[in-house]
């Protein structure tokens, strides 16, 4: 089994915002992998969807705890699901990274990503793999400004190129 978890916000306000790459992410996984709609859990503090690659069981998560305790869901449903750190795939936007392109990471640090920060520390461990989506890095606009910015619809089209890569990935 693994759980593949996309980093953001919730909220409508929050909806296409470079900082919910991730849940843009699990979206678009949610619907090329077929899987059940999301459905809310408060108990796991956030929306699960499941649907099965192969004979292996897949859970799709977004948090609902704010992108800075992402690690509270990830935890609650890790611990309900039985699913251990190396089981685990985060989605997540990346600065760092051009945007339309992506990069996978396995137990490297956090880079200042407060989200990822989070799952390490609630986890304990950084061994649990991540899929950095690239929002690219603004040239005038604050970091902290620009990623709760919507994406404009050219960075929508590069954003979506992105995505058609990811389910190869898994």
């Amino acid at each position: 089994m693994k759980l593949i978890i996309g980093l953001g916000n919730p909220g409508k306000q929050y909806d296409k915002t470079h900082h919910n790459a991730g849940f843009l992410a699990v979206g678009f996984l949610r619907e090329k992998l077929d899987a059940s709609n999301f459905k809310l859990n408060k108990k796991l503090k956030a929306e699960i969807a499941e649907t099965k690659l192969g004979k292996e069981k897949i859970i799709l998560a977004k948090p609902i705890t704010f992108m800075n305790n992402s690690g509270e869901a990830v935890l609650a449903v890790a611990k309900f699901y039985k699913i251990k750190p190396e089981n685990i795939i985060v989605f997540h936007d990346d600065m760092d990274i051009a945007l339309g392109e992506t990069r996978e990471a396995f137990a490297r640090g956090s880079a200042g990503h407060n989200g990822v920060q989070s799952i390490m520390d609630v986890l304990n461990t950084k061994d649990f793999n991540r899929v950095r989506i690239g929002i690219g890095r603004p040239e005038k606009t604050p970091p902290e400004s620009y990623v709760l910015q919507k994406f404009k619809p050219k960075e929508i089209e590069e954003l979506n190129k992105s995505l058609e890569k990811i389910k190869s990935l898994l």
